[in-house]
């Protein structure tokens, strides 16, 4: 019998499981995809019971096909931002989840923005104010719920983000909870203190008894109860964001790593220690927490990547994200074309949610050809953009995870732009690892940090090879690109 952690990777377009033993390899996968619906330009939600049923069958897809096994523990690693709400009675959901890409609290925010509380709100949260995190979308469903306020503050509802979701239906509603990286996203928390901050709740209009108690990552929040295929009394052992759990997995422990994951969206982080250090383009964070400290971190959120490439897909009519590849790389360069991709708006290190996408250059000779490469390279452009600010060094490397570092011609093309080495981690669920690496901490599978960083791990190394003419002429067309759609976002407000 092999003795497992099942851990539940919960994303924007689909929910995968994986079994891991106790010597850090895969066992068995399972995955479900989960719908997203765009009821209006900008905004972007999902069925909350729709995601718990792609829970329940990725994890049983994984379990079936792994035979002889014993489960220990559960790791959850989910989306991070988007939010819910739900009546803590009956556990039926209030309304949608509203995704992180949404933009419908964008409205709320800009008054936030008007009242002059943003410097203050940054100090305490580490976030700028943006439709992208957790507060507004809450508040915003508290608004469309009859009584919503009165409610909430009745602790008749429960508001958290999908951690807290998965959590709650695990455990049968007996535990209401989310873990501190997960909390650290949702502009309510004050990371200096890790708790829920009064000022914070009282700006967004949030009553405290709605929100679920804060936990660290490696942490048993609860024990199952009543759910089909598990049995009772299995510990939720790890909870934590996917972009924190990727970094996690990939062993970038160290001060100076610098991790980027490419999926929808992107994200570029690195861990800056036990210490909450501020800069005005990125995020600050919470890594993860442990139970003996906290570990903080940068982090430049990047709205489309991934999108991006499913966008122009759509727009050329190629069917899948592969056929845009393919098609780029008949291409031996842009061609001059550039596509900014602020579908709605611009994330770090711009943070304009007014900016508008574009594509600029095209000429007679423009193709299609060039356009997927376009698209292709605005991810790694975007990425530059972020890695720039972090504090790197000269022995700096880029850690790279996530379906689209799959694409070999990104990767190259990314080391590049950056002048340094890329090292692209071969297992593509590395977020549900990290998970269930902290899963295994919390039970004693592994004892410390080292013992995770000794774990097998596989990876291919792009160095770069553009000249420095070539590199600079290219990341001035972009930064120009840039440019003319934060001015369209200036031009509209005149």
């Amino acid at each position: 019998m092999t003795e497992v952690i099942l851990s539940i990777d919960q994303g924007t377009t689909n929910t995968k499981a994986l079994l891991v033993n106790t010597g850090g390899r895969i066992v068995s996968r399972g995955s479900c995809p989960v719908n997203n619906r765009y009821p209006q330009p900008g905004w972007v939600e999902q069925d909350p019971a729709d995601i718990w049923e792609s829970v329940k069958k990725s994890a049983g897809e994984c379990i079936n096909a792994a035979g002889n096994i014993k489960i220990l523990a559960i790791a959850i690693s989910n989306q991070r931002e988007s939010a819910l709400v739900w009546d803590r009675k009956t556990g039926k959901p209030a309304g949608p989840v509203v995704v992180w890409q949404c933009r419908r609290s964008a409205p709320f925010c800009n008054k936030l923005h008007e009242s002059g509380i943003e410097e203050k709100a940054r100090e305490k949260s580490g976030l700028v104010i943006d439709p992208m995190f957790s507060a507004g979308k809450i508040r915003w469903l508290l608004d469309q719920i009859p009584d919503g306020s009165k409610r909430a503050e009745n602790g008749e509802l429960c508001a958290g983000t999908i951690d807290s979701w998965l959590l709650w239906n695990l455990t049968g509603g007996a535990v209401h909870a989310c873990d501190i990286s997960n909390a650290s996203r949702t502009q309510l928390m004050n990371l200096e203190h890790a708790r829920w901050d009064d000022d914070l709740t009282e700006w967004y209009g949030i009553p405290k008894a709605m929100l679920p108690e804060i936990v660290k990552s490696s942490h048993t929040a609860g024990f199952t109860k009543n759910v089909e295929g598990l049995p009772d009394e299995l510990p939720v052992a790890a909870m934590i964001g996917d972009s924190h759990a990727a970094l996690f997995g990939q062993g970038g422990f160290r001060q100076g790593s610098v991790k980027a994951t490419y999926g929808t969206g992107s994200s570029i982080m690195s861990p800056t220690g036990n210490r909450v250090t501020y800069n005005r383009s990125l995020s600050s964070t919470v890594a993860w927490g442990l139970k003996s400290e906290i570990t903080y971190a940068l982090e430049g959120n990047i709205t489309s990547t991934g999108a991006t490439v499913q966008w122009v897909s759509d727009l050329l009519r190629l069917k899948s994200a592969e056929k845009v590849a393919e098609l780029a790389s008949e291409a031996e360069d842009n061609g001059g074309v550039y596509i900014v991709p602020a579908f709605t708006g611009l994330g770090a290190p711009h943070w304009n949610d007014r900016a508008r996408g574009l594509i600029t250059g095209l000429t007679r000779g423009a193709e299609a050809k060039h356009i997927a490469r376009a698209a292709i390279e605005s991810i790694a452009f975007q990425v530059q953009d972020v890695f720039k600010l972090m504090n790197a060094t000269d022995e700096s490397k880029l850690l790279a995870d996530g379906g689209g570092s799959k694409n070999n011609s990104l990767m190259q093309f990314q080391a590049d732009l950056l002048q340094c080495p890329v090292l692209r981690n071969n297992d593509t669920d590395i977020s549900a690892l990290g998970a269930s690496y902290l899963a295994g901490l919390e039970i004693g599978i592994w004892k410390n940090l080292k013992d995770i960083e000794d774990l097998p791990r596989s990876y291919d190394r792009f160095d770069p090879k553009m000249d420095r003419e070539d590199r600079e002429s290219i990341i001035s067309a972009w930064a120009e690109a840039v440019e003319r759609a934060l001015f369209e976002s200036k031009t509209e407000r005149l």
